[in-house]
């Protein structure tokens, strides 16, 4: 009996060889950059904390990939993955972390305040849960205005027991607008795992409290989350807003002050063995749209793109001190 031919989700999506290609050389600038954003915080050459997205690549790429530059977004403290997937300038971006004043808020952000209205980037957030009233107020200016945009608004579980995430969902059922609202279920609150601070197994069913519709999915799987984004994005332009879980998990800690001790060795080798960008390259591979030379070639371009950031920001001026109060009152 003949071997059945795996299914080519690409094709299916309608996704070319280019756009795949854009898709992994994303996703190997988002670990390339946190993983020398981790190196740089153990020499204290980052100041403050940082929270990294290590294993969570697909859920930004996969999603953003349907945007235009004109739709926005709202990002989180563990925001660096949809900033990079929203095509920000990377030297820019490392300046700012390392406080430099050619940095996206001239080196007084930092980490957890990215942000590049070019882009459509309304902004990460360092409060749990503050960027979705944000991305609420962006997507009733939208209507109001009659433009053909939509946001997405980023979050994390945790977020999903905060009064914001309630209050603001339900102002955007209620109006019918054009966000949707994208949950990155990576397992922990913190130290606190979801299944101990959530009664339901499927978050998505939170959506049917507001009358919107919500689904779950594997947050490691490019495809489909790209394929749901999709969907919910032809939804909201027409009907309101929709709910997606991305349920995924995030190799390192909660920030860089996390001493890891709630979760077991077992626990992280397991979900490593779901990495979303082995099993996207795992796929190229199998359906012959790329070789493994190529993808090595594609890491190391990556790989090249964060250390040209590097060197951008090193040779960035330190912050006058005579800026110190500037952009702090409107």
């Amino acid at each position: 009996m003949a071997k059945t031919k795996p299914t080519d989700r690409a094709a299916e999506l309608g996704l070319t060889k280019p756009q795949l290609i854009d898709m992994l050389a994303r996703m190997w600038e988002i670990r390339s950059f946190e993983e020398k954003v981790a190196y740089f915080f153990a020499r204290g050459m980052v100041h403050g904390t940082t929270h990294l997205s290590v294993g969570q690549e697909a859920s930004a790429v996969g999603s953003i990939a349907v945007l235009n530059n004109e739709d926005l977004i709202t990002s989180t403290h563990r925001g660096h993955g949809h900033t990079i997937a929203k095509g920000i300038d990377l030297g820019k971006m490392m300046a700012e972390l390392l406080g430099r004043e050619n940095g996206y808020c001239k080196g007084k952000g930092g980490s957890m305040h990215i942000v590049d209205l070019t882009r459509g980037n309304l902004g990460a957030n360092g409060i749990v849960g503050g960027g979705i009233p944000i991305a609420v107020g962006a997507a009733l200016s939208l209507k109001m205005r009659k433009l053909d945009q939509i946001v997405i608004c980023y979050f994390g579980d945790g977020a999903l027991n905060e009064g914001s995430f309630h209050e603001a969902v339900n102002m955007a059922a209620v109006w019918d607008l054009p966000v949707i609202f994208i949950c990155e279920d990576n397992q922990y609150g913190m130290s606190m795992s979801r299944h101990k601070s959530i009664k339901i197994n499927d978050l998505s069913e939170r959506a049917k409290a507001y009358g919107i519709p919500g689904i779950s999915v594997d947050g490691n799987d490019l495809f489909a989350v790209y394929e749901t984004t999709k969907k919910a994005k032809e939804y909201v332009k027409k009907s309101g807003p929709y709910l997606i879980i991305n349920e995924t998990y995030r190799h390192m800690g909660h920030s860089k002050s996390d001493a890891n001790k709630y979760r077991t060795r077992e626990e992280i080798a397991e979900w490593k063995e779901k990495d979303p960008i082995l099993r996207f390259q795992n796929f190229l591979i199998e359906h012959n749209y790329l070789t493994a030379r190529e993808i090595e070639a594609i890491e190391a371009k990556a790989r090249e793109a964060i250390e040209e950031a590097v060197k951008f920001a090193e040779n960035s001026p330190q912050p006058r001190l005579e800026t110190i109060a500037d952009d702090v009152y409107a």
